[in-house]
């Protein structure tokens, strides 16, 4: 080895932990201090506790995590920001193997081993950190990097795999280079306890083993192509969900057949796996077959990375309070690990979304663990009429709203179908294939993958999350023409959409250079191009393949595409070389290096860092923390609060199993209680809060029973509820009824009135009703449900009711979906972010959006309890998701003062309104229609200069947003209903309270301003 090729090695080693070290303090200077909203509650109490998160788990992470947590020294409310500083630091080591792959690429171009020129060193190392730091300040990657969630520690993965299969490349001739495949394939292994997104690079791997080994033919590129596609089948559909499945029948075996211990076929196949394997290394090692070894060595390596989910079948057994889908034997881990509770997507063929059911048959859909052996429980499968299937199926779900959306983003037409039903011939539209692509181009291709796309490289809208209108999360470039052209007029937008701290503009500028590099790689080194190319569609395209997501997704999506940004930055970083290399022509090697690499760096990562800091930077920031331990607070001791998403549960559960935040509040999630296994849950006591009062027993709820029970009302006069569970619980086909004739039998509700016992001195003197309600409560309590069907959570709150007879508080958090009550909102009392079911009925809500407020209660938990996690700090940035969140209190603190007045309590009323305006400034979050009921306390209150300067901001803010729709084409004006709409909500509500009110001067100021929005946005539909 020469001296130069030793000096590019050491500055190319020094330069990549720099680059490590570097960007480790950047995501760690912006880190979130504690948690973040969607996931991340979830997986921090996962690894705090080593508990069982959702489906398909991430053993691995959690593993790590727990260690990372354990650097919080005994701090809880540092624990959370240990486990962000986790992805800090995963992001951190992810960067610097992005660079050491862009300088293998482009030491490659320009000579290897010791045929590098030291005159070529600036121009590879530079192209490496102009890659490395525009991946580091991209948006998606450095979202990803500030918060506890696993796709850090992912992307790390994806790199690292890709990086140690080019050392092998660089290795392949030593006889010792075989290390390089088996490390791979360990870390894969790995991977698979992190994210098995990680594995759609097992092509890219396959073709840099072709590439280096063999010489390249048309025929050669074609087999290796199928060798790829056939392992990355055989590991996603075949060896991930073969393992358990195969364990599953060595099970069935073991216990149903030859009456051993529950696991008893596991351990079987276990030792048997261990036997085989050892017997074909050793066997390999005998006869001297290489390839052989390496691959029964790379399986065996893959596998022990895989049994890193024997942590969750472990803790699972020990039954933490966090334990989802129960995972503690093989038939529920492969439900688990299958994440089947989701459903599935079809893949390459299947069901169009308004495809008639022709018929129903029964599969196994798991077993139950029932007297010493597995009793198998069934799901319906569906059969589908033919003329309604097709391969390559796009638009799937029958749910309405995405049947909605599937008409859009498909602009269906459709082939029109007489088909029969049981009501006679109806005619039925069938999307046609051409129209199932363009969803796929328009939608999964166009909105949720290009779309994040150029996010990362040409600019983002802002943070708003974007459902199709041309408003809200898009893509721009900076580029007026450009952007118009697509999204409308620029130069009126309204002033939070103009001034969204996430409206972030690159000028196209590192796409272009992306593309450059691009080129440039393709006319230099083809096989490195392809491998790069690969590298890009497996973790882009072809996880839109693979995903098939349906429309209008809950979240934004970017993140699972990071492994695709990923690629494109070792392009961006090529794009160093055309520019170098042009500048050469007309200056001095060195200096053009010199030249290239300042005018790349302050044109792109540079520009990146500048635009992006201030929506990336989420230092001190709480308010996921507080808004989810506002939900404990809100309820009364021993409690049981009922939520529903993840946002109103995960940051509870974290603030609860973590920092220890009123532990005897018992929280049920309602989307999960449909679920045996989450009841079995709620029976068992968690931390100080007690077991949820039931009193139905284990085997009426397992999977597969009572899933589903119709509301059959033969009784027309209300029925005690308790009556109504034990009804519901019979297994006698007497309690059931036929449901489609065909002899398969449902339990059902033979009644929609039920009558809950009331004790008015007990609800009195436990705290149930405060002693100011007295003359309102109702004995007994009749609750008409709602609904045509109960579910099994349905049935278990009955049964709660019945059971708990008023001794603990039951609550519901206030963002519960309205379609959750099921007629109990009659009998809400709102104590804060939470409503409480008392014996008192409201059949109108009384200042609140449902049921009742008791004021005295609500003031204290609002006014004395409650923490608002910095969000009023102007330093401190605050995404749409906490936007939308703070907005709410605003509205609740205006209920809340409408409820003071309405008591006589002015002081009290004028000092909620003003903290609802108090707890995030209208400079980070206009006063909009949320702000609403803030004014009318101000006005009723007597304080109408404070009234007038919130009714002035919401008015400045609705006219904006109506005045810049009214500019737009009305092709441009889809999706923008809701925000028409609201907005013309706030003139009408406005012009109503200015004249309940008598303020003249605000009626006449609103008067023609309504008229003449309501003319222009309505008069021609």
């Amino acid at each position: 080895m020469n001296s130069v090729w030793g000096s590019f090695r050491r500055i190319n080693r020094i330069t990549g932990w720099a680059l490590f070290l570097f960007s480790s303090i950047i995501y760690l200077i912006t880190i979130e201090p504690t948690v973040s909203f969607w996931d991340c509650g979830e997986f921090i109490l996962s690894a705090f506790g080593l508990q069982v998160g959702h489906p398909p788990g991430a053993p691995l992470f959690i593993m790590i995590g727990r260690i990372a947590t354990l650097f919080a020294g005994g701090d809880t409310s540092r624990v959370a920001l240990m486990m962000n500083a986790l992805s800090a630091i995963s992001s951190g080591f992810a960067i610097m193997f992005l660079f050491w792959t862009i300088t293998h690429l482009a030491g490659k171009i320009h000579g290897k081993g010791s045929e590098i020129g030291k005159k070529q060193i600036p121009a590879v190392i530079g192209s490496g950190v102009i890659g490395a730091m525009a991946y580091t300040f991209s948006d998606t990657f450095w979202f990803s990097a500030v918060e506890g969630e696993l796709y850090a520690l992912s992307s790390l993965v994806t790199g690292l795999v890709f990086w140690a299969m080019l050392k092998w490349e660089e290795e392949a001739d030593q006889p010792t280079s075989g290390r390089w495949i088996i490390l791979t394939a360990y870390i894969m292994g790995l991977g698979l306890g992190i994210h098995r997104l990680n594995l759609l690079i097992i092509p890219v791997l396959i073709f840099v083993y072709y590439f280096r080994k063999y010489e390249v033919t048309r025929a050669g590129v074609i087999k290796t192509f199928l060798i790829s596609v056939t392992a990355l089948y055989l590991m996603v559909f075949v060896l991930i969900p073969g393992v358990p499945k195969i364990a599953g029948w060595f099970e069935l075996l073991f216990v149903n057949i030859f009456g051993l211990p529950y696991n008893s076929g596991l351990i079987f196949m276990v030792i048997l796996m261990i036997a085989i394997v050892s017997y074909g290394i050793r066997y390999s090692i005998i006869k001297r077959k290489v390839v052989l070894n390496y691959v029964i060595t790379a399986i065996a390596v893959i596998m022990i990375g895989y049994s890193s989910y024997a942590m969750i079948m472990i803790r699972s057994s020990a039954r933490p309070p966090m334990n989802q889908n129960n995972p503690s034997d093989i038939f529920s881990l492969s439900y688990y690990i299958n994440m089947e509770q989701y459903g599935s997507s079809p893949k390459l063929y299947g069901n169009y979304y308004s495809a008639p059911v022709i018929d129903v048959k029964s599969i196994i859909a798991g077993y139950n663990k029932i007297d010493g052996k597995y009793k198998p429980y069934y799901r319906p499968d569906y059969v589908y009429n033919k003329e309604f299937m097709t391969i390559f199926p796009r638009m799937y779900s029958s749910d309405p709203e995405h049947e909605t959306a599937y008409k859009y983003w498909g602009r269906i037409t459709g082939k029109r179908y007489s088909v029969s039903s049981g009501s006679g011939n109806e005619t039925i539209i069938c999307p046609t294939f051409g129209e199932n692509l363009r969803y796929f181009f328009r939608y999964q291709t166009g909105f949720m993958y290009l779309r994040y796309f150029m996010w990362n490289f040409a600019g983002r809208q802002n943070d708003f999350q974007g459902n199709g209108n041309s408003i809200h999360g898009n893509w721009i470039s900076g580029i007026d023409f450009i952007d118009e052209a697509r999204l409308g007029k620029l130069d009126n937008l309204p002033d939070d959409l103009k001034n969204n701290p996430a409206r972030n503009t690159y000028y196209f500028l590192p796409l272009l250079l992306g593309i450059a590099g691009l080129l440039w790689h393709y006319r230099n080194n083809r096989n490195d191009f392809w491998l790069v190319s690969a590298f890009f569609f497996m973790t882009g395209i072809a996880i839109i393949f693979y995903l098939n997501q349906y429309p209008n997704q809950p979240r934004e999506r970017d993140y699972a595409y990071a492994g695709s940004f990923y690629a494109f930055s070792v392009w961006i970083g090529l794009g160093f070389m055309p520019v170098y290399e042009f500048l050469k022509k007309y200056l001095r090697e060195h200096l053009s290096s010199a030249v290239a690499f300042i005018i790349l760096l302050t044109a792109v990562p540079l520009l990146m860092a500048v635009k992006n800091w201030d929506d990336h930077d989420r230092s001190g920031r709480y308010t996921a923390r507080d808004i989810g331990a506002n939900y404990l607070k809100s309820c009364a001791p021993n409690s049981i609060l009922f939520t529903y998403g993840d946002n109103d549960s995960f940051p509870v559960w974290y603030v609860q199993d973590v920092e220890g935040v009123r532990t005897d509040v018992r929280v049920a999630n309602l989307s999960y209680l449909q679920a045996g296994w989450y009841i079995d849950m709620m029976r068992q006591k968690a931390f100080d809060s007690d077991p949820m009062p039931l009193s139905i027993p284990k085997d009426k709820y397992i999977e597969g029973v009572r899933n589903q029970l119709p509301v059959n009302s033969r009784l027309d006069k209300p029925v005690p509820i308790r009556q109504v569970v034990e009804f519901a619980s019979q297994d006698d086909r007497k309690y059931m009824i036929d449901i489609n004739g065909r002899g398969d039998y449902l339990n059902y509700l033979p009644a929609n009135k039920f009558i809950i016992d009331v004790d008015p001195e007990t609800v009195l003197s436990n705290g149930t009703v405060k002693d100011y309600f007295r003359d309102r409560i109702v004995s007994p309590m009749i609750w008409e449900y709602t609904e045509d069907d109960a579910f099994k959570g349905d049935l278990a709150i009955m049964d709660l009711l019945a059971t708990n007879n008023w001794t603990r508080p039951v609550y519901m958090s206030t963002t519960v979906p309205s379609s959750q009550y099921k007629g109990l909102d009659k009998f809400f009392v709102q104590e804060g972010m939470a409503y409480r079911i008392v014996p008192i009925k409201t059949e109108r809500p009384e200042q609140g959006d449902f049921g009742m407020i008791d004021p005295e209660v609500m003031y204290d938990n609002m006014m004395n309890k409650f923490g608002w996690g910095n969000a009023a700090d102007p330093d401190v940035y605050l995404d749409e998701n906490n936007r939308r969140m703070l907005s709410n209190f605003r509205r609740i603190f205006g209920n809340l003062g409408n409820a003071l007045l309405v008591a006589g309590d002015t002081a009290r009323a004028v000092e909620a309104a003003r903290k609802g305006l108090e707890i995030v400034p209208s400079s980070k979050l206009p006063n909009d229609y949320f702000s609403m009921s803030l004014a009318e306390v101000l006005l009723r209150a007597g304080k109408k200069e404070e009234a007038e300067k919130v009714i002035d901001d919401i008015l400045d803010y609705s006219r904006e947003y109506l005045e810049y729709t009214v500019s737009l084409k009305p092709e441009q004006r889809f999706g923008l209903d809701y925000a028409t709409g609201i907005n013309m909500q706030s003139y009408l509500d406005l012009y109503n309270m200015s004249v309940k009110l008598e303020l003249d001067s605000l009626t006449r100021k609103i008067e023609p301003e309504v008229s003449n929005f309501y003319s222009l946005l309505y008069s021609n539909k």
